[in-house]
C-alpha cells in the first residue's frame, strides 16, 4: 500500500476524555500506524485548542481550527440554505481551502470522515481514493426522538433537523465507498432507511482501553463518600445524559434511600448546565464537575448507572464501567448494541421502578454485584479491546469492498 490518509473529524481528536473523542483518538492511532495521516478537525475552546501541539505527534501534518459559530447563527444559515444545523454548525471556509490544498499537495489515497457533519469537507475524489464515512450514530434518528419528546418551536427544529440529516446522511452514503456505525443496530437501522446493502454499510464497534480502566491499576481515591455509592459519567451539558440524571436523582434516588438511606448519587463529568448543579440540592445528591481521573469514582463505586432515555450506539461510559469491574445497571437505551448478557455481564432495567428494584437489590447483596462486575469485566476482556474492534481498518480503507463508481461528483 502507498499513500496517505486524510482524517477529517468534528472534534479534535486528541485527549480520549469524552465520548465522541474516545473513539476518534483510537481510530487515530491505528489510522498512524497504517500510513501517514493528515488530520483536519474543530476544537469547542482555548483549552481542546492546547492540545493541538501534542496531537502532532500522531500526524504528518494538521488543521485545528476553533469553531466559533453559535448555534442561533448556524440555524439561520441552515434554513436558508434547507441545511442541517448540524452542518451549518461547522462551516468553514478556512477548512475547506485546507482540505483542498492536502489533496492537491499530498499524495493522499482515502479519506476517512467522523461523524455526519464533517462529509461536506469531502471533495469530489479522484479515481483510486477511497471515501470511508464513520457517521458513529444515525444522529437524525437522535433529533426525530427529540421533536417526539418534546413541544412547541423546539419539537418542530428537531423534527426538521432530523429529516434533512437523514436527506443528507443518505447522499452521503451514496457517494463514499463504505459508511461505518458504531453498532450493527444502528448499521441495520441506517440500511433500512438508506436502501443500502451491508457490502455498503457495516458496524465498526467501539473498544475500551483495558489497560487504563482496570480495576487493578492505581487511581486517585475518593474521600468523604460513608455510605453505598451510585455513579453516572458522562458530559454534563449533553441533552441525554441531563435528562438521565434528572430522572435518576428526582424519581429513582429517592426510593433507592427510602432502603438505604445513606445512598448518595454522584454525577461525574464535565460542564455541568445549571439544572444538574441545581440537583446538589437534593438528599444525598453530588456534582462533581470535572474531574482529573474519572476512575477513582468508578472504582469508588458500589453501583454504576446509566439510565438514559435517548441513546444511540454503544455507551462508552457503560463499557469503561465494566471494564473497571463494576456492576452496572443501564437502560434498554443505552444497552443496545453492547454485546453482552442482561443478568450475567450488567442489568438492564426499563424504568425507574426498575432501576429502583436492581440498583436496591445490589446495594444489599454485595457479593452478587462482585460477581457481576467480574464478569462484566472479563465480558470486555474478550470482546471489545480496540486493537480488535479496529484490526480490519486497513481493508477497509485501502481494501475492495464497495463500488468506487457510484461516487457523485
Amino acid at each position: 500500500m502507498t499513500g496517505e490518509i486524510l482524517f477529517l473529524c468534528h472534534r479534535i481528536p486528541f485527549p480520549p476524555d469524552r465520548g465522541d473523542k474516545i473513539r476518534s483518538y483510537h481510530i487515530l492511532k491505528r489510522l498512524a500506524e497504517i500510513a501517514p495521516v493528515h488530520v483536519g478537525s474543530f476544537a469547542d475552546d482555548d483549552r481542546d485548542m492546547g492540545f493541538a501541539t501534542d496531537m502532532q505527534a500522531l500526524t504528518k501534518s494538521q488543521c485545528v481550527l476553533k469553531r466559533d459559530r453559535s448555534r442561533a447563527i448556524a440555524g439561520l444559515a441552515g434554513l436558508a440554505k434547507r441545511q442541517p444545523m448540524l452542518v451549518s454548525l461547522f462551516e468553514s471556509r478556512e477548512m475547506h481551502r485546507w482540505v483542498k490544498r492536502t489533496m492537491r499537495e499530498r499524495p493522499i489515497a482515502a479519506v476517512m470522515g467522523y461523524s455526519a457533519q464533517m462529509a461536506h469537507f469531502v471533495p469530489a475524489l479522484p479515481p483510486g481514493v477511497r471515501f470511508v464515512m464513520d457517521f458513529v450514530d444515525l444522529d437524525s434518528a437522535k433529533y426525530a426522538a427529540y421533536g417526539a419528546g418534546s413541544g412547541g418551536p423546539m419539537a418542530w427544529i428537531n423534527r426538521r433537523e432530523g429529516r434533512l440529516l437523514l436527506e443528507f446522511e443518505r447522499a452521503t452514503a451514496r457517494r463514499a465507498d463504505l459508511s461505518a456505525f458504531v453498532s450493527e443496530a444502528e448499521a441495520a437501522l441506517f440500511r433500512r432507511a438508506s436502501g443500502l446493502d451491508a457490502g455498503r454499510v457495516i458496524a465498526i464497534e467501539n473498544g475500551v482501553a483495558l489497560d487504563y480502566f482496570d480495576p487493578a491499576a492505581a487511581s486517585e481515591p475518593v474521600e468523604g463518600i460513608s455510605g453505598p455509592l451510585i455513579v453516572f459519567t458522562g458530559q454534563m451539558d449533553y441533552r441525554p445524559n441531563i435528562e438521565a440524571v434528572e430522572s435518576f436523582a428526582h424519581h429513582t434516588l429517592p426510593a433507592v434511600r427510602s432502603v438505604h438511606p445513606d445512598a448518595c448519587f454522584a454525577i461525574v463529568g464535565r460542564n455541568p448546565v445549571p439544572q444538574v448543579e441545581a440537583l446538589k440540592a437534593l438528599p444525598g445528591v453530588i456534582v462533581t464537575g470535572s474531574v482529573p481521573d474519572v476512575r477513582g469514582w468508578l472504582a469508588a463505586a458500589d453501583v454504576v448507572v446509566a439510565p438514559l432515555r435517548i441513546a444511540r450506539g454503544i455507551q462508552n461510559k457503560v463499557l469503561e464501567a465494566m471494564a473497571m469491574a463494576r456492576p452496572v445497571v443501564a437502560s434498554r437505551e443505552a444497552a443496545e448494541g453492547i454485546d453482552a448478557s442482561n443478568g450475567k455481564h450488567f442489568l438492564i432495567a426499563a424504568d425507574p421502578a426498575e432501576e429502583v428494584e436492581k440498583v436496591a437489590a445490589l446495594l444489599a447483596d454485595p457479593e452478587r454485584a462482585q460477581r457481576l462486575g467480574r464478569a462484566a469485566r472479563a465480558r470486555m476482556e474478550e470482546r471489545y479491546r480496540w486493537s480488535e474492534t479496529l484490526k480490519d481498518l486497513p481493508t477497509l480503507l485501502f481494501g475492495q469492498r464497495g463500488d468506487a463508481s457510484v461516487r457523485a461528483a
